[in-house]
């Protein structure tokens, strides 16, 4: 999101009444971390006039609020050269952008309607590339329905794109929420997890499988799907909380129970890992589907009986992974066969943080 000086001034002048601040004029973002720095903002935008007919705001996949006859919703996603995507395949890099901000309006169970597009782009950029970039966008975009109708263009030394991409809900009542989980409640996920990773791998060249499984799981990186669908048939069946699966499973299921006030206990054995991925990575595919991210699948949770009408409400796979219980909101345990914690070397995509890989997507706010 774009932050102009007049938000600085406005920010600035919110955190000089906030009762408390846990920082100084020393403290770097890289020592807060991205989700230090949401935080921050956060607080100093709680109590801005203009929110009066908000719904949901920062904290959630995308922003809802109350016009007089609709709820609208609102998502952004940034993509920048050299940290979410390497210079060349200007098609993947359209649909991907693409589709990481029609999962955001899936994980509320939002109908997607506009999108605007801002490039800051160098000057020796290829016209071609920009075409093709644009194609794909609109490839991506109209199988929802989608139009691209605006934006901004800028001269920059390295390409970031912006997405802005508009849609509506079903009501205010009517919302999938991170907010929403209860103690009790089953987790469940859509799809495979891991896969993105796995392509990710095979593109960098440090995994060498079969055409085949290569073909899938790199296409499972470059162009994945958004589970729009799949999120209005969650809200129609009664289910309330979920969040779409970027930054890895343990950190969105941490996201998740943090807005929920919530812990939970996910199974590894449960975790839906395909043949392709099992067969490539047969050691590592565990932590890729616990930690990978970018599958843009959904996570939600509910009563076991909902839970269990998802099975058949849905025209893609439904895994029950755990459990919703109480505990110190945001805390996410993995559990191996034997009942023992599974320790991983790490829990997720973060910015402003060391990266373990590249080419990853930036997290809402």
């Amino acid at each position: 999101m774009e932050l102009s000086t007049s938000f600085f001034l406005t920010c600035h002048s919110t955190v000089e009444r906030l009762p408390h601040r846990d920082y100084n004029q020393l403290v770097k973002i890289s020592d807060i971390g991205e989700f230090g720095l949401i935080g921050l903002i956060r607080q100093w935008t709680a109590h801005q006039p203009g929110a009066k007919s908000l719904i949901l705001g920062i904290g959630d996949d995308a922003a809802a609020w109350q016009t007089r006859s609709e709820v609208l919703l609102a998502t952004t996603d940034t993509m920048v050269e050299g940290v979410h995507f390497l210079p060349g395949d200007a098609g993947s890099l359209g649909w991907k952008v693409m589709a990481a901000n029609l999962s955001d309006l899936a994980a509320m169970g939002g109908q997607p309607q506009a999108a605007l597009v801002s490039l800051a782009l160098p000057p020796t950029t290829e016209v071609s590339w920009v075409e093709e970039l644009y194609s794909e966008m609109l490839t991506a975009a109209g199988e929802h329905g989608v139009a691209l109708v605006g934006g901004d263009t800028v001269s920059s030394p390295v390409a970031v794109l912006t997405v802005t991409l508009l849609g509506r809900a079903q009501g205010p009542d009517r919302i999938l929420r991170r907010s929403a989980a209860r103690v009790g409640d089953l987790l469940a996920v859509t799809g495979f997890l891991g896969n993105s990773e796995g392509g990710l791998r095979v593109l960098k060249g440090l995994a060498n499988p079969g055409e085949d499984t290569a073909l899938f799981l790199t296409a499972a990186h470059l162009r994945p799907k958004a589970r729009v669908a799949e999120g209005q048939a969650l809200v129609a069946l009664g289910i309330r909380a979920a969040i779409d699966i970027s930054d890895g499973l343990l950190a969105d299921a941490g996201h998740l129970c943090t807005e929920s006030g919530v812990a939970a206990t996910l199974e590894a054995a449960s975790l839906p890992i395909h043949p392709c991925l099992l067969n490539a990575f047969p050691h590592e595919c565990l932590q890729m589907a616990a930690t990978g991210g970018e599958d843009y699948e959904l996570l939600f949770s509910g009563p076991a009986e909902l839970i269990e009408q998802s099975h058949k409400a849905l025209s893609v796979p439904v895994t029950v992974i755990g459990r919703v219980e109480s505990g110190p909101p945001g805390k996410v345990v993995l559990l191996g066969t034997d009942g023992s914690p599974v320790q991983l070397p790490r829990g997720g995509w973060e910015h402003f943080k060391p990266a373990p890989c590249p080419s990853r997507s930036a997290t809402d706010q």
